[in-house]
């Protein structure tokens, strides 16, 4: 039989659990899926508190003398349930981690190699730019000589031919 002080310490740490969680939600620092496991583990400690028989038979069923120890093991075999799926879920996020930090890395080297295949093909591409300029350059200066000789600088572009032809 539980004593009537262990009774009350469990209904106030019971809603103590509710209130923390409730509070915790509204903050949006715990998902509510997160806090169903403690909400529910609350209201268990409550439901025996408040109907200590019920302890009583369930320690009797299982075979322990005392109805405090029953509680204690039974919260104890429920956290390590609860820290047995914690560590799966982090197990899990780590490999997820893992995965996009590689996805990251492999994205960075894709995004360098274009890049620096980019910054070649401006360089080439400034570099025709400058031959052109300076070839048209050389054929205006060509042209100004050659139109004071009266030659042609070269052979006629195509599309001057037709009009001609």
């Amino acid at each position: 039989m539980m004593q009537t002080g262990f009774r009350v310490i469990l209904v106030i740490v019971s809603f103590m659990t509710v209130a923390f969680m409730m509070r915790k939600i509204r903050q949006a620092k715990l998902q509510i899926e997160a806090a169903i496991f403690w909400v529910l583990l609350a209201a268990v400690l409550f439901a025996f508190a408040a109907f200590p028989p019920l302890a009583d038979f369930c320690a009797q069923v299982l075979g322990i003398y005392s109805t405090p120890n029953f509680l204690f093991l039974s919260m104890i075999f429920l956290l390590m349930v609860k820290l047995f799926t914690m560590t799966l879920q982090v197990s899990q996020m780590e490999s997820k981690q893992k995965e996009l930090v590689q996805k990251m890395a492999l994205d960075a080297k894709e995004r360098e190699e274009l890049l620096a295949k980019l910054a070649a093909q401006e360089a080439e591409l400034s570099r025709r730019v400058e031959e052109l300029s300076a070839g048209k350059k050389d054929g205006n200066a060509a042209a100004k000589g050659n139109g004071a000789s009266g030659q042609p600088a070269g052979p006629e572009p195509a599309h001057e031919r037709r009009d001609g032809e």
